[in-house]
């Protein structure tokens, strides 16, 4: 997972009187087992981002009850995972106590309530009861797909305009003012979900916004006057076409050489819908185009995060990271406007920008992680087709971009691309 989560868990528990010892992320399972016997631990926890984590989990839990570690009680949270799975499958697995954390919080709950039990009278089914729960299958492996599924949506309109790109291949752009950016700030996802701030007894949210944005300003200073903020962003338009649930990426428009191509998940109930849907079909005679952008904020805000947490200014820390984080998805708004320009359709946006939000444009814009296309190992063909590593991007073996400020899409110019769960 990125540092965000580990160093939330962190900061909670430590504040709450516990001693943390932070390995960091991408650990294997040897160094943790050393650490919790060096420092005589009293619980381990694990996070997982990709669904290949849930297995790994798996192969750590059984790994622990060979080496006679089941006294440990475990906790396991992490996009990847589902309450059902980890206190339902992984229970059966490990031979001692193990705990879904939903949260940071949940996680504290469960450490207090270990602590009470060590004081007190032992709960033996604490932990390690099993759920009867059905566990939600896309957390335990590929699931299987139902045979007669279509190729394409029956839904999904074949006779869409085509907006015919002015180049195809990608292009790089850097110094994009930081107050533009900022104009496409989601201030509720930054003020309520990054900051926590909520509205005082009769504030409404305009006054509630008015207020917070001094917040915003001062946050805004100190990143510029640090330099802080380097918005740089890779984008492209490439010809492709589509191949049942395969959306083929060509070279030129000769269409003869193939340059990567993404597998999508197809709903398995009507519509059908699958994002491969939204472009012509190999067959056809119509050329049709996708775009693609990566967009970041750059290294240094993450480092300056790293900084603050360091010297326990997490405050601060809080604050300048969800700020990165917002800033990174305000451009990634600002960039698809751009390229809704470029492709010619920009005046069918909505009139606000709270519209832009909620999908007020013509198609649609997926980043890889959601329900539509949940496979992260894409962010690698995409750096790849990007040349993401021209604004200092980078994939980590987890497919993690790096640095954290930074998001990836691909863009759909037909008016059915938008967001559905796959």
């Amino acid at each position: 997972m990125h540092d965000i989560g580990k160093n939330l868990v962190d900061i909670i528990l430590t504040n709450n009187g516990y001693e943390v010892i932070n390995l960091g992320i991408k650990v294997g399972i040897n160094e943790m087992i050393s650490a919790v016997e060096e420092h005589q631990a009293d619980a381990l926890g694990m996070s997982g981002l990709l669904v290949k984590s849930t297995l790994i989990m798996r192969e750590n839990l059984e790994l622990m009850n060979e080496r006679g570690m089941s006294g440990v009680p475990v906790l396991l949270g992490g996009a990847a995972l589902t309450r059902t799975y980890v206190e339902r499958d992984l229970r059966t697995i490990y031979e001692g106590r193990v705990f879904y954390g939903k949260d940071a919080f949940e996680g504290l709950r469960v450490l207090d309530h270990l602590g009470e039990l060590r004081r007190g009278e032992d709960e033996p089914t604490y932990g390690r009861e099993i759920s009867e729960k059905n566990v939600q299958r896309r957390f335990r492996g590929q699931e299987p797909v139902p045979e007669g599924l279509p190729a394409r949506s029956p839904e999904v309109d074949q006779e869409n305009p085509i907006f015919v790109p002015p180049f195809l291949g990608s292009r790089v752009a850097k110094g994009m003012s930081i107050d533009e950016i900022s104009d496409y700030l989601n201030l509720t996802a930054l003020f309520r979900n990054q900051w926590g701030f909520r509205p005082e007894e009769g504030e409404d949210d305009p006054a509630f916004k008015e207020r917070v944005s001094a917040t915003l300003r001062e946050q805004l200073a100190i990143a510029k006057e640090d330099d802080l903020l380097i918005p740089q962003v890779v984008w492209g338009h490439f010809p492709v076409a589509s191949d049942g649930n395969d959306l083929i990426v060509y070279s030129d428009d000769t269409r003869t050489v193939e340059l990567t191509r993404f597998t999508f998940p197809r709903q398995h109930q009507m519509p059908f819908l699958c994002i491969a849907d939204f472009f012509r079909p190999v067959d056809s005679p119509d050329h049709d185009y996708a775009s693609f952008m990566l967009v970041t904020m750059g290294s240094r805000i993450s480092e300056r995060c790293q900084q603050l947490f360091a010297e326990n200014r997490y405050s601060d820390y809080l604050m300048l990271h969800g700020l990165g984080v917002e800033m990174a998805e305000a451009l990634a708004e600002l960039w698809h406007r751009r390229i809704r320009e470029e492709l010619g359709f920009a005046e069918e946006d909505g009139p606000t920008l709270t519209g832009l939000f909620r999908q007020q444009y013509r198609g649609g814009r997926y980043s890889w992680g959601y329900p539509a296309c949940p496979d992260l190992m894409d962010n690698a063909k995409v750096a790849e087709l990007l040349g993401a590593d021209r604004i200092g991007v980078v994939v980590s073996e987890g497919f993690q971009l790096h640095p954290e400020q930074t998001t990836d899409a691909i863009i759909c110019h037909h008016p059915m691309a938008k967001y559905f769960v796959a």
